[in-house]
């Protein structure tokens, strides 16, 4: 792993609904005219964003209630640098990837909010720990060397 921003980064998870954009919205937000940043599942969720996921992430004001869930075979950019993926499946696709694309990737293990059960604020607390622990590693993993902390 190197600390040198990535001209392009690709987050991953099983569909695509909570998890990468989730990742996606936040590094877009932090480092988006620095770096391209896509999102994929490994199956995508034909029933769209999560509307938990929406909710936490309007919270701090991004807006991914538009996302769209695509699979690995929909991205529309083949020249990724980085893929960080976020659970053991799409780990797995996103190294047999290496073997026709130049990148490097990571696996930032994540647990998925949507099997948490419980109140609704039980749920949300769930989706919040997600977004806040997506937020810390980015931050860590991409220091905003230069520019304005938030």
């Amino acid at each position: 792993m190197t600390d040198r921003m990535p001209g392009s980064v690709l987050f991953a998870c099983d569909r695509n609904a909570i998890r990468s954009p989730m990742a996606a919205a936040i590094m877009r937000h932090l480092y988006g005219h620095r770096v391209f940043v896509a999102s994929a599942g490994v199956m995508p969720d034909d029933d769209g964003v999560n509307p938990f996921a929406v909710a936490v992430m309007a919270e701090i004001g991004l807006d991914i209630a538009g996302h769209v869930p695509r699979s690995f075979d929909e991205r529309e950019d083949d020249s990724i640098d980085l893929i960080i993926s976020l659970s053991p499946p799409a780990h797995h696709r996103a190294i047999d990837m290496t073997h026709t694309l130049s990148c490097d990737v990571e696996y930032w293990p994540t647990a998925d909010p949507s099997h948490v059960e419980g109140s609704r604020e039980a749920v949300m607390g769930a989706y919040r720990q997600l977004r806040d622990d997506l937020m810390a590693k980015i931050r860590q993993r991409f220091p905003p060397t230069g520019l304005p902390q938030e």
